[in-house]
C-alpha cells in the first residue's frame, strides 16, 4: 500500500482511476487527477507548498516532485494533463504544461517551466527561470534549445502517454 500522509492536517486528494503504486511517498498539499499514475519509489512531497498533477499524466519510476517555501519563492508545482515524466526526474517548484514531455534523469529547478508540448531531454538540468516554449526540444547541462520537435516527435510523446494510461490501468 501506498504511503500517503497528512501534512498539517492536509491530506492529499487523490482521484479513484489513479494507479498509485505500492511504494510510493505522497503527502501534504498533493492533488491528482483521473487516469493518472504515479510509479515506484516515486515521492511526491506537498509539504511546504502545493501540488497539481493533471489527468492522464504519468510519473514515472524514482521521481521526485517537491516543492519551494515562501522563504524560497513561494512556488507551488503544477504538472498539467497528458504528461509523460520519464524514470528518476527530479521536478522541483515549476511548472509543466499540458501534453509536455519530461525525459529519464532530467532535472527541473526553481521556477522553470515546460510549455505545452515541450520536450525536456534526458538527462538534461533546466536551470532556474528557464522556460522551454511550446514545441521546442531542450538538452544538456544547463538545458538549451536544440531544435524544433517534428510532427514524429509529437506524435511519440502522444503515444507514451496513452501507452502508460494503459499501462496503468493494467496494474488497477
Amino acid at each position: 500500500m501506498a504511503i500517503i500522509r497528512p501534512y498539517k492536517n492536509i491530506t492529499p486528494k487523490i482521484h479513484d482511476s489513479c494507479f498509485i503504486a505500492e511504494n510510493a511517498f505522497i503527502n501534504g498539499d498533493v492533488e491528482i487527477e483521473e487516469g493518472a499514475s504515479i510509479w515506484y519509489n516515486c515521492v511526491v512531497r506537498g509539504d511546504v507548498n502545493y501540488i497539481r498533477i493533471g489527468k492522464n499524466t504519468n510519473v514515472q519510476d524514482g521521481t521526485i516532485i517537491h516543492v519551494a517555501s515562501e522563504k524560497l519563492g513561494d512556488l507551488p508545482t503544477i504538472i498539467g494533463d497528458n504528461i509523460t515524466i520519464g524514470h528518476m526526474a527530479l521536478i522541483h517548484a515549476c511548472t509543466i504544461e499540458d501534453e509536455a514531455f519530461v525525459g529519464m534523469k532530467a532535472c527541473m529547478l526553481d521556477g522553470s517551466r515546460i510549455e505545452a508540448r515541450g520536450m525536456l531531454a534526458a538527462g538534461a538540468i533546466l536551470t532556474p527561470g528557464k522556460v522551454v516554449k511550446s514545441k521546442e526540444l531542450w538538452a544538456g547541462t544547463p538545458a538549451k534549445f536544440m531544435r524544433k520537435l517534428t510532427d514524429q516527435d509529437l506524435e511519440t510523446m502522444a503515444w507514451n502517454t496513452k501507452h502508460y494510461t494503459i499501462l496503468a490501468n493494467s496494474y488497477l
